[in-house]
């Protein structure tokens, strides 16, 4: 019978001094019911309770440092919370490679150098669309440069080809910018490209939107691949928003009064006042009237207690 007890209270994880102790003061007989009961009332929990109760030792590691144990992740800074806030980045490759070429050679480094500038960002969805003829060997009407780069970034699963056949002799080539503009729409991304798809924004009235909204335009300056700080102009977004899915609206600020405390607009005044931080902001004439019920009032309530008996 002791021997019963022990199994059935060590396999709900008590230990077995906790038990014994138990079972000397209540005697062999005693039932489980009572045993538990003397078990709780002890102050004793289960093995499993107890690495629960312990407290982990986190080893914290400072920012930056080169130590490979890996830390804690704290909330916030889940790279892959970080990455699905931000949009899928389509990039016209023809456009960008003929842009870094100066128009007159096909340099696959520019789009080297638009995939990392978004990477380093953080985006993890990027996909490059180049025609499927330029793997062909470089022609003299078509210079290309640095093709090695575009076998690289196929093997990475970034650059798609679109898709291209010969003819009788004459190269079939698919419209490229149709599969951009696709992708971009279905993902809900980012177009970088400096083309404008007017062909296409009259084919489709969503796409025509999507196209002014979503377009990223950029520049190279000394092989450093620049998109601008204002995508849609000096009143849109920043770039930071236009590349992330939930934008952060700035704080609004105020402006202060260049009039100050001698200002005559009072609630008109477009303008910050800190005087009036806690005063009901009251033009001129709406304080002198409010200065001016205020004594009637008095007045009024005045009478009426010499009149009441």
């Amino acid at each position: 019978v002791h021997q019963s007890k022990m199994d059935f209270f060590c396999k709900l994880g008590y230990g077995k001094q906790d038990i014994c102790k138990v079972l000397e003061n209540l005697g062999q007989e005693a039932l489980e019911d009572d045993v538990l009961k003397e078990l709780i009332r002890m102050g004793s929990k289960p093995q499993a309770l107890e690495k629960q109760a312990q407290p982990s030792q986190l080893k914290l590691v400072a920012r930056g440092s080169c130590s490979t144990a890996a830390g804690p992740k704290w909330l916030g800074e889940d790279e892959s919370d970080f990455s699905d806030s931000l949009r899928p980045i389509v990039i016209d490759g023809s456009n960008v490679a003929m842009s870094h070429g100066n128009k007159e050679v096909f340099s696959c480094w520019g789009i080297q150098l638009a995939v990392d500038w978004f990477r380093e960002r953080g985006h993890t969805y990027i996909k490059v669309f180049v025609p499927l003829w330029r793997k062909e060997p470089p022609r003299q009407e078509s210079p290309i440069a640095d093709q090695h780069i575009l076998e690289e970034l196929e093997k990475q699963s970034i650059l798609v080809y679109t898709p291209s056949r010969k003819v009788k002799g004459k190269r079939v080539v698919c419209y490229d910018d149709r599969y951009i503009v696709k992708v971009a729409y279905e993902r809900d991304g980012v177009i970088v490209s400096n083309d404008h798809y007017r062909d296409l924004q009259n084919e489709n009235p969503e796409w025509k939107w999507f196209i002014e909204q979503r377009l990223l335009m950029y520049s190279f300056v000394s092989n450093r691949f620049m998109p601008p700080d204002d995508p849609l102009g000096r009143h849109g977004p920043t770039l930071s928003n236009f590349l992330s899915k939930k934008p952060v609206l700035p704080e609004k600020k105020w402006q202060p009064c260049p009039y100050g405390k001698k200002c005559t607009y009072g609630n008109k005044c477009k303008f910050y006042h800190p005087e009036r931080q806690h005063q009901a902001q009251l033009s001129v004439a709406d304080e002198l009237r409010a200065k001016r019920k205020v004594p009637l009032a008095l007045g009024k309530e005045e009478e009426r207690g010499q009149c009441s008996p």
